[in-house]
C-alpha cells in the first residue's frame, strides 16, 4: 500500500470526486488532450469556447470549472472578461504516478 500511502488517498479522492461528473470529465479530457504526463502543458483555453463542448448554461459550466479547479486539476487566470483554463501539469504527473506505479 506503499502507493496509495504515498500520494495521499484523501488528496487523491478529492481529484477523483471532481471528475465524476461526466462534464468535468468532459471538459477535463478536452484539456488534457495536447498534454503527456509528467510534460509541462502551457496550453490555455478560454473557458468561453469550453461551453461549445458541453451543452450546459454558461453559469452551469462556471461551477463545473470551480470544482475542477478547487480539486487542483486546472488552473484559472482573468484576463479582462475573459477567463483562460490549462490542465495542472502536476497533477497529470501525480494521475499518471497513481495508476501505474
Amino acid at each position: 500500500m506503499s502507493n496509495c500511502s504515498s500520494l495521499g488517498i484523501d488528496a487523491m479522492a478529492v481529484k477523483f470526486k471532481a471528475l465524476s461528473t461526466p462534464v468535468r470529465l468532459k471538459i477535463f479530457m478536452e484539456l488534457t488532450q495536447c498534454c503527456l504526463p509528467g510534460a509541462n502543458c502551457d496550453v490555455q483555453r478560454c473557458i468561453g469556447d469550453l461551453a461549445g463542448l458541453v451543452d450546459v448554461a454558461p453559469s452551469t459550466l462556471s461551477h463545473h470549472m470551480k470544482a475542477l479547479n478547487e480539486a487542483g486539476l486546472v488552473d484559472m487566470q482573468r484576463d479582462g472578461k475573459r477567463i483562460f483554463c490549462r490542465v495542472n501539469a502536476d497533477v497529470l504527473a501525480q494521475l499518471s504516478d497513481y495508476f501505474y506505479r
